[in-house]
C-alpha cells in the first residue's frame, strides 16, 4: 500500500444532514465526525468537528435545507484548523437549498490555515425567488501572535449559487503555494473574508454595512446580492470587523452565540 494510500485508510469523515421547517427539524442526520447541536426552541443549529480539526484526506459534507417560511442560523463551535498535509487536500462540501419565503443564514466561524496545509472547499446554493441567503466565509493564515510564518499552502474556494434554477453567482478563489503580497493581492493580510447577501433591497443594506468594513475591504450590490470582501492583520481584528458588519444585516441580537465567545 502506497503512503497516500495508508493516509488515506486513517481519514476522518463525517455528513450532516439537516433540514429544518417552520415548526422546527424536519430531518437530521450526523455520521462519522460532524455533528450538530440545536437547543431547545432555537432555530440556530451549531456544527461541531469531533476529530478536532482537518487534515489531508479528511472529508466534511454538509446538506442545510430550509423549507417555505423557514428560518435557520448555522455556525459552528469553534474556528476550524487546517493542518499540514504530506499529500491530499482536506475538502469540505455545503449544499444548501432554500424555499420560498425561507432564510438561511451560514455563519461559520473562521478557518486557520496552518503552513503546508491544503483545503478545497464548495459551497452549492438553490434558492427560490424569495428566499433569502446569507453566507460568510473567513480564513486565517496561521496563527502569527504565536510566532508562526506561512511559507507555502493550498486553498481553493468554490461559490455556486443558483435562483430559480438558474445561476445567480459563480466564483472562485486558488491560492497555491507562497502567498501572494503585492499591493493588488493579499499586501500585509493575515486574514480575509467573503460575505454574500441574497435579499431584495441590498442596495440599501450595502451603504449600512460600508462604514462598519471602512478600510478593511470593500462592498457592491447588484440585481439582488451584495458581496463584500474583507480583511485585517489577523483574525481578531477580522472577527472584529465581521461582527459589526454583521450587526447591520442581522442585528446585535441575531448575532451566532458562538461568536460572543
Amino acid at each position: 500500500m502506497s503512503s497516500t494510500a495508508q493516509l488515506l485508510d486513517q481519514r476522518a469523515t463525517g455528513h450532516v444532514k439537516l433540514h429544518f421547517g417552520a415548526g422546527g427539524v424536519v430531518r437530521l442526520r450526523e455520521q462519522g465526525s460532524a455533528k450538530i447541536r440545536i437547543p431547545p426552541k432555537s432555530n440556530e443549529a451549531i456544527l461541531i468537528n469531533t476529530a478536532g480539526g482537518l487534515a489531508g484526506g479528511d472529508e466534511v459534507w454538509v446538506d442545510l435545507g430550509v423549507e417555505s417560511g423557514a428560518k435557520l442560523c448555522v455556525t459552528s463551535q469553534s474556528a476550524e484548523r487546517v493542518y499540514r498535509t504530506i499529500g491530499p487536500s482536506a475538502s469540505v462540501h455545503l449544499e444548501i437549498s432554500v424555499a420560498a419565503q425561507g432564510n438561511l443564514q451560514w455563519l461559520p466561524r473562521e478557518t486557520i490555515l496552518f503552513d503546508g496545509s491544503s483545503l478545497d472547499r464548495t459551497i452549492n446554493v438553490k434558492l427560490a425567488a424569495s428566499a433569502r441567503f446569507l453566507g460568510l466565509e473567513s480564513v486565517v493564515f496561521g496563527r502569527a501572535h504565536s510566532g508562526e510564518t506561512i511559507s507555502a499552502l493550498k486553498y481553493f474556494e468554490s461559490w455556486h449559487i443558483e435562483r430559480e434554477g438558474k445561476l445567480f453567482h459563480a466564483e472562485r478563489f486558488v491560492l497555491d503555494g507562497a502567498l501572494p503580497r503585492s499591493k493588488a493581492t493579499l499586501a500585509n493580510a493575515g486574514a480575509i473574508a467573503t460575505l454574500i447577501l441574497v435579499d431584495k433591497n441590498v442596495e440599501s443594506m450595502a451603504e449600512r454595512v460600508l462604514p462598519a468594513i471602512g478600510k478593511n475591504g470593500g462592498v457592491s450590490a447588484w440585481n439582488g446580492k451584495m458581496v463584500a470582501r474583507l480583511h485585517a492583520a489577523d483574525g481578531f481584528q477580522l472577527r472584529k470587523v465581521l461582527n459589526s458588519v454583521l450587526c447591520e444585516i442581522v442585528g446585535q441580537t441575531h448575532l451566532p452565540k458562538t461568536w460572543n465567545i
